[in-house]
């Protein structure tokens, strides 16, 4: 690949309107799009006072943040002790829905005893 100056690479972006909406899309979901930790430090959070409201460790809270694979109930109760709460949605072309039977079932999921859980699981509940 041939090598391009800033200026160059500027001017074919800026004089091809759609190129240039592609970017500018591209820039505003890089920006909606953070870390775990990248968010906690938006907020003003610091590592051990997570885990205070989280009743964990530090350490247990920077697993969280490196973890690629999280439960949903996991994530959801990072969100709620930073004050925030958890919406799960599905994007499609031609719109966005919100998944809510996904919150129906962690509110059942928290509520019933972890003996319980597997079972209502593997019933399909």
């Amino acid at each position: 690949m041939p090598r391009r100056n800033y200026s160059e690479l500027s001017r074919r972006v800026n004089s091809d309107p759609a190129r240039r909406a592609r970017v500018e899309a591209y820039k505003a979901e890089l920006l909606t799009s953070v870390t775990l930790a990248e968010l906690r430090k938006a907020r003003e959070l610091t590592q051990v006072a997570l885990a205070n409201a989280l009743e964990t460790t530090q350490s247990g809270v920077s697993r969280i943040e490196h973890q690629t694979d999280l439960y949903l109930s996991t994530l959801r109760s990072y969100i709620e002790a930073m004050g925030g709460s958890l919406e799960v949605s599905a994007v499609f072309p031609d719109g966005k829905v919100l998944i809510s039977t996904i919150e129906e079932a962690l509110d059942s999921d928290a509520e019933d005893s972890p003996a319980e859980q597997p079972a209502r699981r593997a019933a399909g509940g």
